[in-house]
């Protein structure tokens, strides 16, 4: 092996290294955000941000946990209550739909419920969110959303004009489960990141 070629793999073994562990805090600052959520005060509308819909139209364990939430928070300060989420290719109905039926099985008035049914990712959740949000002449947001989720939508909110207060609802705590959503969530936080902060279209 010459001399250039160790170089170059020398090279690459240190930015691959550098990588691991940029990943690896970013993991760290995701659960640190998400165990220093503030507790909410005063909201005067709830958003509840979809999960994946089974296939038999059921809600996921994950979904199922935020709608619980959100009913336990509308029970506390009855609000209106915003859905969020459009189908998937494996889903058969839109999250925002599937939400919204069940939240008034479990007590909330349709009358209370809100739909926005188009929206595929956090971005477009708080965006759309917001137009029903500003049509209701409200302006406090409660997001409810899974514990690792929250303080990145809650960002979102906030870069979007709001001084948003949120409620995390529990997820599944298997190793499998908390790696993969954390690790997921890490690199969101990147590309929260870039958009935020060098004003990168993503």
């Amino acid at each position: 092996m010459n001399k250039t070629l160790r170089g170059i793999l020398k090279l690459l073994v240190i930015l691959a290294v550098i990588g691991l562990v940029f990943y690896i805090g970013l993991i760290g600052y995701t659960v640190y955000r998400e165990k220093n959520v503030p507790e909410p005060s005063d909201y005067d509308v709830i958003v509840v941000l979809g999960a994946q819909v089974l296939p038999n139209g059921d809600p996921s364990v994950q979904l199922d946990w935020r709608l619980n939430k959100a009913v336990e928070m509308y029970m506390a300060s009855p609000s209106p209550v915003i859905t969020c989420g459009a189908q998937g290719s494996d889903e058969p109905r839109p999250e925002a739909d599937v939400m919204r039926d069940l939240l008034i099985a479990r007590g909330v008035p349709a009358e209370l419920v809100y739909t926005d049914s188009v929206s595929f990712d956090t971005y477009q959740n708080i965006r759309n969110a917001k137009v029903i949000i500003e049509g209701l002449g409200l302006s406090k947001p409660l997001i409810i959303t899974s514990d690792y989720h929250l303080p990145r939508a809650m960002d979102i909110a906030k870069a979007e004009g709001f001084a948003p207060q949120g409620v995390p609802s529990p997820t599944r705590q298997e190793i499998n489960f908390w790696l993969k959503n954390h690790g997921r969530e890490a690199l969101a936080w990147v590309k929260f990141f870039l958009i935020r902060y060098m004003g990168l279209s993503l």
